[in-house]
């Protein structure tokens, strides 16, 4: 998948999309479209999907549910995560140029093409009678500090072990750097993901390459350095991928993510 700075535009700018028939792929690019701009410094084309997937379902939320109710989920947001303008922005939008689209997205998918080829996507929905219900569960069930007790946690990990292409990629780039690289390279990364992925590794199949490209960032910034025809072939043949759905968390205080 090519650099998010050079491919936005490309993907979405000149996509003009008739309101026509119900193909959520279709009406989530031109959804995008207006504000194309706004994600010119965003690294992974996935995280795009994902901002403009949640303000697209907070806009569904924002039509149907009571004003009390949609405060309440909307609270949920904190503005040191996201662009929190940007997404009041997106869900106004939605709510007022695809009121008539009532179906909520739940997931989407990225399916690889020829090389140098824009990916594919598709989209799963569920009706809107489905989604609220699920959401209203979840926060009924809000998490308390009991939940913090000595236990499994809702986290799968996907373990990533690079192998001898990346070595080759790396010391074809940094020819002296031997003895500094085989002791770094003995600390691998560790990726904590959703554990109601139903099959990891087919999940992984369609988002393989943020992995991919955050290893490769750690390693080297300078993006053209990078291999640039990556797919999910390559990606298992430069990685050992393991996969654990067994997380125990002996520790009894919450999880801090750093800045």
């Amino acid at each position: 998948m090519r650099e998010m700075k050079d491919n936005v535009i490309n993907l979405f700018g000149n996509k003009i999309v008739p309101n026509t028939g119900v193909k959520y792929s279709e009406l989530l690019e031109q959804f995008i479209s207006p504000f194309v701009n706004e994600f010119r410094d965003v690294e992974y084309l996935e995280d795009i999907f994902e901002f403009a997937i949640n303000a697209w379902n907070f806009g569904n939320m924002e039509v149907i549910l009571p004003k009390g109710e949609f405060e309440k989920a909307t609270g949920l947001i904190k503005e040191k995560d996201i662009n929190v303008a940007l997404l009041r922005k997106m869900i106004d939008y939605k709510a007022t140029k695809f009121k008539e689209y009532e179906k909520f997205i739940v997931d989407y998918e990225l399916k690889e093409v020829a090389a140098g080829e824009d990916p594919i996507l598709s989209i799963v929905t569920q009706e809107k009678e489905a989604y609220i219900a699920n959401m209203m569960d979840s926060l009924e069930n809000e998490v308390t500090e009991d939940d913090f007790e000595e236990n499994y946690i809702n986290r799968s990990a996907i373990i990533l072990k690079p192998q001898q292409p990346f070595v080759d990629w790396y010391f074809k780039l940094n020819p002296n750097d031997e003895l500094d690289f085989e002791e770094d390279i003995k600390e691998t990364n560790i990726y904590l993901v959703d554990d109601g992925i139903d099959d990891i590794e087919k999940w992984l199949k369609k988002k393989f390459d943020k992995f991919f490209m955050l290893e490769l960032d750690e390693w080297c910034t300078n993006k053209k350095e990078w291999p640039q025809k990556r797919n999910y072939k390559m990606f298992k043949l430069w990685f050992r991928v393991e996969i654990s759905e067994m997380i125990y968390d002996l520790e009894k205080k919450p999880i801090l993510k750093s800045e």
